[in-house]
């Protein structure tokens, strides 16, 4: 939409109705149309979510005297060539062995990366209460910043300095844990 007519809500709202009225009538067949593009309904979903993105962030290009469906196409064949562009560019580098060096270097590293869960177990175990379900919130809930800030009855800016202050302590910490074993092999 153009910045004109995007800031008069009456014609956005307008400019909104007609899209939809448009993309809902075409939508069907636009997903025909992908899903013989691609091998499983679920990327044809897909693709066609991005494309009704891309069709609304172009809509004020449209010619309302010409048919939706057929631009409406075009764009989704854009995002169908997208689409085979990044899984050919991934399906490279899975068969030039990068998931297998992966995995060998997962192997590889477990020995020290269970040390550190350790370290890390340990270092969270000594948190006070209050930090240690910030960082639980954060990292293992995925709760937002703006959730826990309530929560806690603080600002956002100083929900995430707090969490700056718990990840800097947990970094001395596991440091600290750390340097005992230096030198020591685990098995």
């Amino acid at each position: 939409m153009s910045a004109d007519s995007s800031c008069q809500p009456g014609t956005r709202s307008a400019a909104q109705q007609r899209f939809l009225s448009l993309f809902l009538r075409s939508e069907r067949e636009i997903f025909r149309y992908v899903a013989t593009l691609v091998p499983s309904v679920a990327d044809a979903e897909d693709i066609v979510q991005q494309t009704a993105i891309a069709l609304w962030e172009k809509f004020d290009a449209y010619d309302p005297n010409q048919p939706f469906t057929p631009w409406a196409c075009r764009f989704a064949l854009n995002k169908v060539r997208q689409w085979i562009e990044r899984r050919q560019r991934w399906q490279a580098l899975l068969e030039g062995g990068l998931a297998e060096e992966l995995a060998q270097r997962r192997e590889e590293l477990r020995p020290e990366l269970e040390v550190r869960l350790r370290h890390l177990e340990s270092c969270l175990n000594k948190l006070p209460e209050a930090q240690r379900g910030l960082v639980e919130g954060h990292y293992y809930r995925r709760d937002s910043i703006e959730k826990l800030a309530e929560a806690s009855s603080r600002t956002v800016a100083a929900t995430y300095k707090a969490l700056q202050r718990v990840r800097q302590t947990l970094q001395g910490c596991m440091e600290n844990a750390a340097k005992p074993e230096e030198g020591v092999p685990w098995a």
